[in-house]
């Protein structure tokens, strides 16, 4: 008997950005494909990641707001953490096994003297526990065979580093950073100044540059709603580009910038990215040049104009 043909699923084409807060088991990838389920959405993607334990803020990118979502990723992260003394594990986190316990007698001051070696700008080697690419495969898959591929030690600057709270041996911690900062790193880091390792027991990203969780959307929450509602929580698609200047165009530059042609505008620093508009019409983002030159760098899509 001849299997009927699969249908294959009608997506809808869906522009925007949800903030997501995502929960604690679930991969990046997983939150990301859920919430285009429940969009029904053509394209997504998101703008970067948070580990299976870790849960917060995740930007979700749909349509053509996919476009824009390397944008925050040069973005400085913060992050809550929870961290426990004495036992240091193979993934500097709790999903890791045991590698050694130790008796912690460090007070709080000698927590806060440690805490305070590793803010500004410091060295972190990366964990071989990460997605981190070596000959095109995650160094994570490495880890699972036993491999250890040397690391390079990469300069990192953490603005704020301080104990929020201390039960026992364990630290309730608040973290600032810059991109490409490894936490649990930071509190194998601490572990080892203080000399009883350390590993991080939980994890929350609260802040990417300039948002934070109060403009998120729980992923319960977000399945609890109807397709309409779900569209509402959507944020426009130059939403993750506030951090940039605006540049505005006439008619006559906005047709020429628009099918990809340089503009003249006033003159500014060169090299920096402008988000740009026609009246109120967000029709992509140029690069600023020599001159007053504004060079297109991403556009928009016609047809979503």
């Amino acid at each position: 008997m001849t299997k009927a043909p699969q249908r294959r699923i009608q997506r809808r084409v869906v522009d925007g950005v949800l903030f997501l807060d995502k929960p604690v088991g679930l991969t990046s990838n997983h939150a990301l494909q859920k919430a285009r389920r429940l969009l029904n959405a053509a394209k997504a993607g998101h703008t970067g990641t948070l580990d299976p334990m870790a849960s917060g803020l995740l930007p979700l990118t749909f349509g053509e707001a996919t476009k824009f979502s390397q944008t925050l990723l040069d973005a400085d992260k913060g992050y809550d953490a929870t961290v426990l003394l004495g036992v240091t594990t193979t993934t500097a986190d709790a999903e890791g096994e045991v590698l050694a316990r130790a008796e912690v007698r460090a007070s709080d001051a000698e927590v806060e003297a440690a805490m305070a070696r590793l803010r500004g700008e410091i060295e972190q080697v990366p964990p071989m526990y990460s997605a981190l690419k070596h000959h095109g495969k995650a160094l994570y898959e490495y880890a699972r065979a036993g491999i250890e591929i040397p690391r390079e030690p990469r300069r990192v600057t953490i603005h704020r580093f301080e104990c929020l709270g201390r039960d026992g041996d364990s630290l309730r911690i608040r973290v600032a950073c810059s991109k490409g900062t490894y936490v649990r790193t930071l509190a194998s880091d601490l572990g080892a100044l203080l000399g009883c390792g350390a590993h991080l027991t939980a994890l929350r990203r609260t802040h990417i540059g300039p948002f934070a969780l109060d403009v998120t959307t729980p992923l319960a929450d977000f399945e609890a709603l109807s397709l309409e509602e779900r569209d509402a929580c959507l944020a426009p698609v130059d939403a993750l580009l506030s951090h940039m200047g605006v540049q505005l165009l006439d008619e006559v530059r906005m047709r020429s910038f628009t099918h990809g042609q340089s503009v003249t505008v006033e003159e500014g620093t060169a090299g920096v990215l402008l988000r740009v508009y026609h009246d109120e019409r967000f029709l992509g983002v140029g690069t600023l040049t020599e001159g007053g030159v504004l060079v297109p760098t991403r556009l928009m899509s016609t047809g979503t104009q």
